[in-house]
């Protein structure tokens, strides 16, 4: 057995939504350096264009705003332009929105729902025919969707769809999962705890505070996020279909009470 190649993505073709900051941009850069050329897409376009200038020759930025079906499509076209197959996917674009039960508008539900849950599914089938280009028995394309622990247990703060469409998101990705399977392309979910992000400002502002509630003790930083991503997205991961792998610091599995908004 040679284990040398095992987590290199030397040759492959990704993309990730989402891929300006935060996670995304762990992933990204994760990516990159196993040997990727990784497409980067986000709705702010000077925002894309400097991550992708920070990450190397290797990064490509493709502004998208992929909140709608169209947006989708339209990523799909820009892709398809560029590369004749996709041989990862990473569906990390997200939203949230925090109200009160009483006062929470249908805009943040809908909002959330649909880049959260919506646009994962609409993407993916947009960049079906570039992720079946890719794939092969021998060496399968792979959708990473990133969920969250929020899809996995309750939290105190009240993100009502964002919890919901994260539970949703990690429902679909076993359907999904079991359709695309059958084109050679494996759909799988990683779902992260407290990383520092725009979207986690508690993780990002208060690192100390929020790593006395987690098993591990401290938040997570990209080498963790990049080290499941590659796994997933790379040799290492072929025959783990359907699955989320939760990235907390053990937080869910783990923990004995507390919260931590992930």
């Amino acid at each position: 057995m040679d284990t040398s190649t095992l987590f290199r993505l030397d040759g492959r073709v990704a993309l990730v939504t989402g891929g300006s900051r935060g996670i995304g941009r762990m992933i990204a850069q994760g990516f990159i350096a196993s040997g990727a050329k990784v497409y980067i897409s986000a709705r702010k376009a000077d925002a894309c264009n400097a991550t992708a200038a920070e990450l190397g020759p290797n990064c490509i930025s493709l502004p998208m705003d992929v909140s709608s079906v169209e947006g989708c499509k339209a990523l799909a076209a820009a892709m398809a332009e560029r590369e004749g197959s996709l041989d990862i996917l990473v569906n990390n674009a997200g939203a949230a929105w925090g109200v009160p039960f009483d006062e929470f508008p249908e805009s943040g539900w809908d909002k959330v729902m649909d880049l959260n849950v919506k646009s994962p599914f609409f993407l993916t089938q947009a960049l079906h025919g570039l992720l079946k280009a890719a794939a092969s028995e021998d060496r399968p394309a792979k959708v990473i969707n990133i969920t969250s622990i929020d899809g996995q247990r309750v939290n105190p703060w009240e993100t009502y769809s964002y919890q919901a469409s994260k539970a949703a998101l990690i429902h679909l990705t076993r359907r999904m999962a079991a359709r695309l399977i059958q084109d050679r392309i494996v759909v799988s979910s990683l779902a992260p705890g407290a990383f520092p992000s725009d979207m986690n400002k508690a993780a990002r502002d208060h690192a100390e505070g929020v790593a006395k509630r987690i098993p591990s003790g401290r938040i997570g930083v990209a080498e963790d996020m990049a080290g499941a991503a590659i796994y997933l997205a790379s040799r290492a991961g072929d025959y783990v279909v359907g699955e989320t792998l939760t990235v907390d610091g053990g937080i869910v599995n783990a923990g004995m009470g507390g919260s931590i908004d992930g």
